[in-house]
């Protein structure tokens, strides 16, 4: 039965590359495999729905419906049996469709007369392309055999449409990878570029979906697994005495490529009649739709981590490396599904902007990202699949979109924002050595937020008064390794180099929650933001706390130097790093080396609880910066990585600057100096509002500083206080529409 079933589908597939090859339109293509199908299957009817756009499918052809309902029937995703496969995914064989929960009947098709229904998706490496269906008169559930048979013809359905075998005069689908497409995302680093596509990991496209040789395919398979198998192992080797989790991934890799289960479904789909390549996408795009749908963190790491060998297997077959013989576009606008720090610190500057299926606003990528200054989307679905290596884009993490080949309305609209955007830089640029002077005569200090020693020429460039925030996670985040404490302590010492005498707060290792370090065991926290992070992993691992105020100390050498800490929770964790300090600068100064000129130890406000801490704390504390991002998330109880939640909080919510008030009056009861580090002190609104409520120092991006400069010069404080105090006496939520009202009216 196993061997006629394979033979008739080798024969199916046999006639569906001659239908690819034939020389007519890409209906009259699509229309001749919808016969095929019914033809070898024994069935009345098969029909190919696909996608007209996200959200409706459209009948595109069919052998045993109605002729006058290609291109008239369509139907919302998940609406009937056909919507119901292509939203889950999840194939449907049933002997009695119209009892089926969700069927849906459409009388232009005629369909009615049919009883059984067999309905499979049409994907590609995750992407839904459509639905594949066969229905009978007879009441009769398809075989395991005959769905097998079909999910190959599937793919190759995909395959055919990548390919655009499609496309034509009276095509049923317009050509792929030519119209333009608009992705939305999350922006995790604001800002606007135009270029052209760079792929992290360039495409590989099976152009012979179909063979003729099983043996020969399971041959190519077979030793290409054999190759992958001996790459793995080497990198193994290579890393015994590296970092565990870096093992453990390789283990993984080693464990799927010997897997027989894995193979063995490879060899089936290539007795069935499918190339080696395509019988690999298969199984890759299989694996891809059940990592869409786990909910399991490590379920879904395994899942990526089998897609990831599926690629490198493509890789291994198809001869379709990195080395592609590309050259980088002067304009690269980088396209990946994810992309690590170091990888992104390799491209450095000549990035202009990236563009990410998954990341995270917080994760490592994010955060070089900012330091680079470089705009960047996140959660971009499919993006990958669609773009090519030297596509015209434009990203607009501001407003998160990317335009993929965008047309001529686009590309002008987009034109014009950057040359707004530059007009108004030519401004800032004007008053860039000017105080950030209020007109009622109240002078807000601007310092600029920076991780790498790439960030500082921009503390010149961008009229900062000096780094209200230098991240040291990054330099930690970026290596394979814990970094020695003689390469901190150069590093830290070209930081105060290049800041030419002006204040840098450093603040100390801030890991944890999103940001885990490659060579640290992962916590499976439930809850990583309320969890094990930032001084709380350094108050349980005080050797780590230990080196890396030794580094700062002697990359200080005598300057004045400035310390931080970060996520303070209550007033015991402050005085056991503070008492942490005092000990490392005895212990030094008995080593004989150089103490710092002057030493400031603050900390982070990022927590509700510090608001009403008691007042020794504020006493004690040298200065405070508010951390607004961590502090707002806590405030209102949204996790700002979750979209749903983190846009439809206000900072200019009355109570939240109501929270900000109460700071500012204990800060000045007991003369601590205080800041607001954030996003939200670099825009424009929000920091004239923080500034208006007796915040006097902001720290920010570089770009920030121009645009927020330019509004405080030419806004007062105290009418703004009036309008802030009017809003909340009227009972409004945010104060924002009135404080815009206002500026609206000075013009």
């Amino acid at each position: 039965m196993v061997d006629r079933t394979e033979t008739e589908s080798r024969k199916l597939l046999g006639r569906l590359r001659d239908a690819m090859a034939s020389n007519v339109a890409g209906q009259a293509r699509l229309d001749k495999i919808t016969h095929l199908i019914a033809d070898s299957m024994g069935t009345e009817v098969c029909s190919v729905y696909l996608f007209r756009d996200e959200e409706t499918l459209e009948l595109c052809a069919t052998e045993g419906l109605q002729a006058e309902a290609v291109h008239q029937t369509r139907m919302r995703m998940g609406e009937g049996l056909v919507g119901r496969v292509a939203r889950t995914g999840v194939i449907i064989n049933t002997p009695n469709a119209p009892s089926e929960k969700g069927f849906r009947y459409m009388a232009e098709t005629g369909e009615e007369r049919f009883s059984s229904f067999l309905g499979l998706p049409i994907q590609r490496l995750g992407e839904k392309l459509g639905v594949l269906v066969v229905q009978s008169r007879d009441a009769r559930e398809f075989t395991a055999d005959e769905v097998y048979g079909l999910e190959v013809v599937a793919m190759v359905i995909a395959e055919m449409t990548e390919l655009g075998t499609f496309v034509g005069e009276g095509a049923a689908l317009s050509a792929r990878h030519q119209q333009p497409v608009l992705f939305r995302g999350t922006s995790a680093q604001e800002g606007a570029a135009e270029g052209h596509v760079w792929l992290h990991e360039p495409r590989v496209v099976v152009a012979n979906p179909i063979a003729d040789d099983p043996h020969r395919e399971l041959e190519r398979l077979h030793d290409s697994i054999e190759q992958l198998r001996v790459g793995v192992d080497e990198m193994l080797e290579m890393s015994r005495s590296g970092d565990k989790e870096q093992l453990q991934v390789l283990e993984t890799y080693r464990m799927f490529a010997n897997s027989k289960g894995w193979t063995r479904r490879m060899e089936e789909d290539i007795s069935r009649g499918l190339s080696a390549e395509a019988a690999v996408e298969k199984e890759q795009s299989q694996a891809r739709v059940r990592m869409s749908q786990v909910t399991d963190s490590y379920l879904r790491e395994r899942l990526s981590d089998l897609d990831d060998l599926s690629n490198r297997l493509l890789r291994i077959l198809t001869g379709q490396g990195r080395e592609t013989g590309a050259e980088l576009p002067s304009d690269p606008i980088l396209v990946a599904r994810n992309v690590g720090p170091a990888e992104l610190l390799e491209y450095g500057r000549s990035l202009r902007g990236i563009v990410l299926e998954e990341g995270s606003v917080g994760s490592h990528a994010a955060i070089v990202a900012r330091a680079l200054a470089i705009p960047l989307l996140v959660h971009a679905a499919n993006i990958t699949t669609e773009a090519l290596n030297g596509d015209h884009i434009m990203v607009d993490s501001d407003q998160g979109v990317a335009h993929l080949r965008p047309d001529e309305n686009v590309v002008a609209a987009f034109r014009d924002k950057i040359a707004m955007q530059a007009d108004a830089q030519e401004r800032y640029a004007s008053i860039r050595n000017k105080p950030a002077t209020t007109e009622c005569g109240k002078t807000i200090e601007l310092h600029m937020n920076a991780g790498l020693m790439a960030d500082l020429p921009s503390l010149d460039g961008s009229g900062a008064e000096g780094v209200g925030l230098f991240r040291t996670e990054l330099q930690f985040l970026i290596r394979n390794q814990m970094p020695k404490r003689t390469e901190l302590a150069e590093l830290y010492s070209r930081v105060l180099d290049s800041a030419h005498g002006k204040r840098v707060v450093f603040r100390t290792l801030d890991i944890g929650s999103d940001k885990v370090l490659p060579y640290m065991k992962p916590n499976d926290e439930p809850n990583p933001a309320l969890g094990w992070r930032a001084i709380r992993v350094g108050l349980d691992k005080p050797g780590v706390m230990r080196m890396q105020l030794q580094a700062l100390i002697r990359g200080a050498n005598g300057r004045p130097l400035t310390i931080m800490f970060p996520f303070i929770a209550q007033f015991e964790e402050y005085r056991a790093a503070r008492a942490e300090v005092d000990k490392t600068i005895t212990r030094e100064e008995r080593l004989g080396h150089v103490l710092p000129e002057t030493l400031e130890v603050g900390a982070m406000l990022e927590t509700p609880s510090m608001v009403f801490a008691p007042e020794a704390f504020f006493e004690e504390v040298e200065f405070l910066s508010i951390g607004g991002n961590d502090l707002k998330q806590f405030f209102f109880a949204a996790d700002r990585e979750n979209e749903r939640v983190r846009r439809r909080y206000d900072t200019l919510n009355v109570s939240f600057l109501s929270l900000i008030e109460r700071i500012v009056e204990r800060c000045a009861r007991t003369g601590t100096r205080l800041s607001f580090c954030g996003e939200d002190a670099g825009r424009p609104i929000e920091a004239l509002c923080l500034a208006a409520i007796g915040i006097r120092s902001l720290s920010m991006r570089p770009a920030s500083i121009g645009p927020v400069k330019s509004l405080l010069r030419r806004s007062n404080l105290d009418e703004v206080r009036d309008v802030i105090a009017v809003a909340r006496e009227n009972g409004d939520q945010s104060v924002r529409p009135a404080v815009m009202e206002l500026l609206r009216n000075r013009g």
